[in-house]
């Protein structure tokens, strides 16, 4: 979970987040060899330590500074379009929940099991326990197993929404009349948080999402008591 003294990104709880944070990071370093290499150049200048008749009219000095960005930019696309790639492929999921965003609330339905189905609010602040988070707790919270592949359909009763929960690396929109759909696996349990990341309106900011990681022992269990509810 993120706090305010987190400066990268968040701890993943996917193969596919594990990858985006070895792009970023990759990105990050090549963007800091090109600052420090660039603040040099704009020093060596300012102090007149460089000698920049070179600069001027020279094809050599042109020519470089043509193909180095060119390839630079190739080391950044291939693995952005390799990631790319990897985050539309949708596997064999064991597990098919469908998601339907309100204003201003999640519905989950468990599509592989009769009759599991149930709303997701916000904990209000007065109803808050020492254990919440406060505005990011709610009621009902999604339960997936760990190691298991998951396929989430994503889908909107009224107005756009977005079903996002950073440490898996998923974002997807849940459009009116429109069924999108992602697939994820988490590789550990715990429980994540995300938010709507689409302004839908006054209450936006508080239809959170929570999803619990666990064993498939007990995601079995978990199943088994929401069917007799």
């Amino acid at each position: 979970m993120m706090t305010w003294k987190t400066l990268m990104t968040p701890d993943s709880a996917s193969p596919l987040m594990e990858q985006l944070t070895f792009l970023h990071d990759h990105a990050l370093m090549i963007l800091l060899m090109i600052t420090v290499m660039v603040g040099y150049l704009m020093a060596s200048l300012f102090f007149n330590k460089f000698n920049y008749r070179y600069l001027l009219e020279g094809q050599t000095i042109e020519l470089i500074w043509t193909i180095l960005p060119a390839v630079i930019l190739i080391f950044i696309a291939l693995p952005s379009l390799r990631l790319l790639y990897l985050l539309d492929e949708v596997n064999n999921p064991l597990v098919t929940i469908k998601t339907i965003g309100h204003q201003w609330y999640w519905s989950y339905e468990y599509t592989d099991f009769s009759s599991i189905e149930f709303d997701s609010y916000m904990i209000p602040s007065n109803e808050l326990e020492d254990y919440h988070f406060r505005l990011l707790d709610v009621d009902n919270r999604i339960a997936v197993p760990y190691n298991s592949q998951i396929r989430m359909i994503v889908t909107a009763a009224d107005v756009l929404h977005s079903w996002t929960i950073p440490t898996l690396g998923v974002k997807i929109d849940a459009t009116p009349g429109r069924l999108n759909q992602i697939s994820f696996l988490l590789n550990r349990t715990g429980i994540f948080f995300g938010q709507c990341s689409e302004i839908c309106g006054a209450n936006h900011s508080f239809m959170p999402i929570v999803m619990e990681s666990i064993s498939p022992e007990y995601f079995i269990k978990w199943i088994s008591y929401m069917s007799e509810i």
